[in-house]
């Protein structure tokens, strides 16, 4: 599973589907990432899923037209013993979120 830095704003991981396509529990890799007890870290820190839409519309903070839109998720839990994580979403992710590489933000803090 291929992740890269994006530096202080957080790391890219990549999205896969446990077995349903109900999108729900998806578990992610991290870089650097090897154990359950380093997954610890990581709970609770909020997930994005930046997509490109077709029509664009007006962000609600710049107040500028967009094409990309954003949901939201939180890091729940770790998934088996190798590093892998599950986060759950606001909504249901689309299809091609699979194998789709979703940012981790390195917050809320609990340090």
């Amino acid at each position: 599973v291929s992740t890269q830095s994006t530096g202080s704003s957080g790391i890219n991981a990549e999205y896969g589907d446990k077995e349903t396509r109900t999108l729900l529990s998806p578990s992610s890799k991290s870089k650097g990432v090897d154990t359950k007890a380093e997954t610890e870290f990581y709970h609770g820190k909020r997930v994005a899923f930046i997509y490109r839409a077709i029509k664009s519309r007006k962000n609600k903070i710049t107040k500028r037209d967009t094409k990309l839109r954003v949901i939201w998720g939180k890091v729940r839990r770790a998934h088996g013993s190798s590093g892998l994580v599950r986060a759950s979403f606001r909504t249901n992710l689309p299809p091609k979120a699979i194998g789709a590489t979703v940012r981790v933000m390195l917050y809320p803090s609990r340090v």
